[in-house]
């Protein structure tokens, strides 16, 4: 069984950059595709990106293209999120998810596997 657990949260001013963390653990991170997704109070959760095993495929939401950059570490089993140019509307809970079958779908229940979540809160 996979276990996925996120870290690099926290409290930041708009404009700031803050880096997120996935460890994978249970399966070499080459056996799963991932993404970010969040979930913000009151919403439902959103498709942030993802990324392919191969790392030869990575899409992004419309709100965050530019700012947002994913990328992995297989050697290491890590999953990464670069967010620059933060805004006030990116505040929300941040998670990992991973999936051993084709490709990256922006819809979650696609997703069998989550970590407990980051938050990541930006003030104006």
């Amino acid at each position: 069984q996979v276990e996925l657990v996120e870290s690099g949260g926290g409290l930041v001013q708009a404009g700031d950059s803050l880096r997120l963390s996935c460890s994978v653990s249970g399966r070499t991170l080459t056996a799963y595709n991932m993404a970010w997704f969040r979930q913000a109070p009151g919403k439902e959760r959103e498709f942030v990106t993802g990324i392919t095993w191969n790392i030869d495929n990575t899409n992004y939401g419309d709100s965050v293209k530019g700012r947002f950059t994913i990328s992995r570490d297989n050697a290491k089993n890590t999953l990464y999120l670069q967010m620059s140019s933060l805004k006030p509307e990116d505040t929300a809970v941040y998670y990992c998810a991973a999936r051993t079958t084709v490709g990256v779908p922006t819809i979650s229940g696609y997703w069998p596997y989550w970590g407990q979540g980051t938050q990541v809160t930006v003030s104006s």
